[in-house]
């Protein structure tokens, strides 16, 4: 299946329609939920830090920041201490968010900042990890790469990517579920484009590689239709391991 570029998703447009946003990002937080996102990026982080580590997180491009309150409640279950730094490059995505998901407004260890994830404004290493999901099909190569080594600049342990994996049975059933689930414009539009802009998993693997970054662990979901990819920047820091391979399936 061949990549579809040159064709914009209403997310990537003019918010002006403030509760057909809303709807979207609920819609977005459902699929993460139900199939599979959540776990993946979860995997990702376990990938680089031990079990019990406190870890700092910057998500980037967060939209509705569901995965981070996710990864917070999971991570406070199981003892581990977890602090996320949500951001995306537009207030209307975070202000929707607050209002599709109001818990976002008083969840300690989250902050929802705006900042563009080509230009972070953060220090080199401000993190221990840079997570972002739902984001690089959004991205075309050169774009992506350089999205992928800012993402590597503010990460101290590495990064981990959660994105759509490109295929007909998956268009298929974002075609579906979009039209069988919900009467959201916005997701109705989007759901089957966004697949159709992923990168395969080969294509995401070289696009890391591009931006000097090596995968060390990588996940489908059961659906085979989205991918985590857990990489390294470099050095790991405190002489802790990060396991290579690929994660459970």
């Amino acid at each position: 299946m061949k990549r579809v570029t040159g064709t914009a998703e209403l997310l990537d447009g003019p918010l002006d329609d403030g509760p057909a946003l809303v709807g979207n990002l609920r819609d977005l937080a459902r699929a993460n939920r139900w199939l599979g996102g959540v776990r993946l990026s979860a995997m990702g982080l376990a990938a680089l830090a031990p079990a019990g580590m406190p870890i700092s997180v910057v998500d980037i491009g967060t939209g509705g920041a569901d995965i981070p309150l996710a990864l917070i409640e999971r991570a406070r279950k199981s003892g581990r201490r977890l602090s996320v730094t949500a951001v995306d490059d537009r207030q209307a995505i975070l202000d929707a968010a607050v209002l599709a998901h109001p818990r976002l407004a008083h969840t300690a260890d989250l902050a929802l900042r705006v900042a563009d994830g080509r230009s972070l404004p953060f220090s080199d290493r401000s993190f221990d990890i840079a997570h972002t999901s739902m984001v690089i099909h959004h991205l075309e190569p050169a774009a992506a790469v350089l999205f992928l080594r800012e993402m590597a600049r503010v990460a101290r342990r590495g990064i981990v990517v959660n994105d759509l994996v490109r295929g007909r049975a998956a268009w298929l059933g974002a075609w579906l579920l979009s039209h069988l689930a919900t009467t959201n414009r916005f997701t109705r539009h989007d759901a089957s484009l966004s697949v159709a802009r992923a990168y395969t998993v080969a294509e995401l693997t070289s696009l890391i590689a591009a931006a000097g970054l090596r995968v060390e662990a990588s996940a489908l979901d059961v659906f085979r239709h989205r991918v985590v990819l857990a990489a390294t920047v470099g050095s790991v820091q405190d002489g802790a391991d990060v396991g290579p391979g690929a994660l459970p399936r």
